[in-house]
């Protein structure tokens, strides 16, 4: 028997890699935990492993003393010295358990622990397969998909995982075999429950992976990308940067005839991608950002707030469908947009010049009637 787990964990390391010595170690405290529970916890045990001969022992320990008055933890002096002259009172007896005295160990009990031990050393080492791959992506396979919860369980390779359907590109399906790209969005390290590992292809992060991947003058530092903002399934917005003046860095995105970007739009199933030139100065960033509409003025009115001025044919490609350009344009800049017409600023202005007026007006009567009441006054103390 103990050949056969000897055998069994040497398999164990090398299929999971989770080292012999780390399980031996588990062994060791099942055995101790099922003999302890099985007496009340009131025993003491010692177990001896020994790697090369193979075997597995297991001494029962009592302190010697004159007169026995608890069983199960002391032995007279006379029945130690039975087993062995050594012995003298205050020291520790031991009695080796015979095979048959396993048969009262709780062997479920050992076979929990073991288990346990198996997941915590297959935990551990996911956190740290994990770690090195936080906020990248990772190529996986459709292992099984959740009829009811339309959850993914892939297979990295590795290990299997779930994408979560919150965290699927909207209107994406797979089927198992389908080959995807998941993007490592966090590992739990100290999760007692729960996914140690979450995955997405929804995060931004996905989409500048893709471009870094795909984008040799992004892998090589010529184009950085400065700033990206999504909304999964719909449209991205992307600003970059050249620190070479004669590379385009929207053209180094694109590629020739749009191929390198196409390549990225087919992963995320036809999602829309803006990118523009990133620039230090404001004016000219949040006007890109506001692409594909053009944009007349922008004025800033403080240091996260801006109007945009743009004509009347230009304002619903601003503003974007639901106001989606607008929201991304605003997360990408990190401004404030508030998007006019100039007839929109000049009916604007107009009102505010009346306010004005009339405010004006009503000052010049609130004095004449003060001046007035005054006079009134006067002649009556004449």
């Amino acid at each position: 028997m103990n050949s056969d787990l000897f055998e069994a964990l040497g398999a164990l390391e090398k299929e999971k890699g989770i080292s012999q010595d780390y399980m031996l170690e588990r062994v060791e405290a099942a055995l101790v935990s099922a003999y302890k529970r099985d007496r009340n916890g009131l025993a003491n045990v010692r177990v001896e492993i020994d790697k090369t001969k193979q075997t597995i022992r297991m001494f029962e320990q009592k302190t010697v003393v004159e007169e026995v008055t608890d069983e199960e933890q002391e032995i007279a002096l006379v029945d130690a010295l039975k087993i062995n002259r050594k012995y003298v009172l205050g020291s520790v007896c031991e009695t080796e358990l015979k095979p048959k005295n396993f048969r009262r160990l709780s062997a479920q009990t050992a076979k929990q622990v073991i288990i346990q031990g198996i997941r915590e050393a297959e935990r551990s080492m996911m956190i740290k397969e994990y770690e090195s791959k936080k906020e990248e992506i990772i190529t996986a396979i459709v292992d099984k998909v959740d009829p009811e919860n339309e959850d993914v369980l892939v297979d990295t390779g590795t290990s299997k995982v779930y994408l979560k359907k919150a965290e699927q590109i909207p209107g994406e399906h797979f089927n198992v075999g389908d080959h995807i790209k998941v993007f490592v969005t966090e590992v739990m390290k100290e999760s007692l429950r729960g996914p140690l590992v979450s995955l997405s292809r929804t995060a931004a992060g996905l989409v500048k992976r893709l471009f870094e991947l795909e984008i040799p003058e992004i892998q090589d530092g010529t184009v950085v990308i400065m700033s990206i903002t999504r909304e999964a399934g719909s449209r991205t917005k992307m600003a970059v940067m050249s620190r070479d003046e004669n590379v385009d860095p929207i053209g180094s995105c694109i590629g020739n005839k749009g191929m390198r970007i196409q390549n990225i739009v087919n992963e995320l199933r036809g999602e829309k991608i803006d990118i523009v030139k990133y620039s230090e100065d404001p004016v000219e960033y949040i006007a890109a950002a506001l692409s594909p509409a053009h944009v007349k003025e922008v004025v800033i009115d403080s240091e996260k707030s801006c109007r945009v001025v743009v004509d009347s044919d230009q304002l619903s490609l601003a503003i974007g469908k639901e106001g989606q350009n607008a929201r991304l344009a605003a997360r990408l800049t990190g401004f404030k947009i508030d998007i006019k017409t100039k007839s929109d600023l000049e009916a604007e202005e107009a009102a505010k010049q009346a306010f004005i007026d009339a405010a004006e007006e009503d000052e010049v009567d609130e004095n004449a009637d003060s001046i007035a009441f005054d006079t009134d006054v006067s002649s009556e103390l004449v």
